[in-house]
């Protein structure tokens, strides 16, 4: 167990480390390091999420059930306990399984179907959310041979999820500042279909590049679309009654260039087949709005701010939006002014290239 000055100083290393303009893979693998000084812990899983929907994105994953990738996100839905999105609405944004099934690890969907088998005894989860939204969770795993996360270990997650979410946030909002480059566009959305149990049974043909680029795998292997199966996984959730968000995620690829995941039924008028491939998750660009909403959040824009920087996605011009927005000119020129500040861009074309994906100057 660490000591109060190691924590001390490892909360000092977690400010330096956020104060870093580093992408969100840097951030989280600098952080993990950092804990690992002052908490035990055997295996981890910290996803970021996307921030209206909190549907998981990009892992960075170090666990022993790879091959079990879709069971283990499928548990990880289904399970109520310490579920991110019921941390996020909880006094701490941290807790430890053991402590929220007083020692009675099966009433955990996700330990009773997979991490019971890895000789798993206890996990610690945090979830990292501000008001613009929810940027991410983590859990830390620890064998049974090590004994339970403390009450200091939740605590000193629990101080650390707010800045971290700050972070997270920033390195989303970053993803924003180079215009976006095209991925090959002429191939349209991409289309998978899964079965109840998380297994793809079939996919477009364009699909193996996505899924390449959505997690590279090490070399001779194939993609694990870590982001399809989650989306999957919530709606299999939604259906289920645990969480009511919808089956839809926006995960950046590269070069400014956003995607967007959506899951559904093939056929929701009749009851599936046991084993019948039924989810249908699709993957595309993500729309002008969608990136506009990512866009405000990420860079802590206002109500206000929002409003008016979807009325110059349209086009309008300071008189119109001051009209619109029963506002003086004086006034949308001060939020402009805000805007410009939040965003790191001088002026409004800027503004709209970054938020809509377009080159200067231009418009899709």
């Amino acid at each position: 167990m660490a000591d109060s000055w190691a924590r001390a100083r490892a909360r000092e290393r977690i400010g330096a480390v956020v104060s870093e303009p580093v992408d969100a893979r840097s951030l989280r693998l600098q952080i993990l390091a950092v804990l690992r000084e002052v908490i035990d812990f055997d295996a981890y899983v910290w996803l970021l999420t996307d921030p209206v929907t909190t549907v998981g994105i990009a892992p960075v994953a170090d666990v022993p059930c790879l091959p079990e990738l879709p069971a283990l996100i499928k548990a990880k839905y289904a399970t109520p306990v310490n579920r991110w999105t019921v941390l996020q609405l909880q006094k701490s944004p941290a807790g430890t399984l053991n402590d929220a099934v007083g020692g009675e690890l099966d009433r955990s969907p996700m330990w009773r179907d997979v991490l019971c088998r890895y000789g798993i005894g206890d996990v610690a989860s945090t979830v990292f959310a501000d008001q613009f939204g929810c940027w991410g969770f983590l859990d830390l795993w620890r064998n049974n041979t090590r004994g339970s996360f403390s009450a200091a270990d939740a605590g000193f997650l629990a101080a650390a999820a707010a800045p971290l979410a700050t972070a997270l946030r920033h390195c989303q909002a970053r993803t924003f500042v180079d215009p976006a480059t095209q991925h090959r566009p002429d191939l349209g959305p991409v289309v998978l279909t899964l079965d109840d149990d998380l297994r793809i049974t079939s996919r477009t043909a364009a699909s193996r590049g996505w899924l390449d680029a959505l997690l590279p795998p090490e070399p001779d292997e194939r993609a694990i679309p870590a982001s399809v199966y989650n989306v999957a996984a919530q709606f299999l959730a939604v259906e289920q009654g645990v969480d009511a968000h919808p089956a839809f995620a926006r995960t950046h690829l590269a070069d400014g260039f956003w995607l967007a995941l959506r899951a559904a039924r093939l056929s929701p008028d009749q009851p599936p087949a046991s084993g019948a491939a039924t989810i249908v998750v699709t993957i595309e660009e993500a729309s002008a709005s969608e990136r506009v909403e990512l866009f405000g959040r990420a860079f802590g824009l206002s109500a206000r701010e929002y409003e008016l920087l979807g009325l110059l996605a349209t086009g309008s011009d300071t008189r119109s939006m001051a009209r619109q927005m029963s506002l003086s000119e004086h006034t949308i020129q001060d939020h402009l002014k805000s805007i410009f500040a939040k965003t790191g861009a001088h002026d409004r074309v800027t503004v709209l290239s970054r938020a809509l994906g377009t080159r200067l100057g231009t418009r899709r």
